[in-house]
């Protein structure tokens, strides 16, 4: 979810922002890309499969764009994004 505090700064520079949801719709993939990732923050242990799998989904209240990367290329969610703008 977007920190409210981004959308007042987009406001107060007379901006136009948009919302979006990246999500995984297929759990498989999911799971793959969970256990496959490398960090690039050192010391910065990422989650794994369980700890994703309990997180708690807060949905969205707001308009947004979702962008389900499961079957997707980046470049193919790239520009559904830059479509959207």
């Amino acid at each position: 979810m977007v920190p409210r505090g981004l959308v007042d700064v987009a406001r107060d520079a007379a901006v136009g922002h948009l919302d979006v949801e990246v999500v995984c719709s297929d759990p498989a993939e999911h799971e793959r890309r969970a256990a496959t990732r490398v960090g690039d923050i050192v010391d910065l242990p990422l989650p794994t499969w369980s700890d994703i799998r309990r997180r708690e989904y807060e949905p969205w209240d707001t308009d947004r764009l979702v962008v389900d990367t499961a079957r997707r290329s980046l470049a193919e969610c790239v520009a559904q994004v830059r479509s959207a703008l």
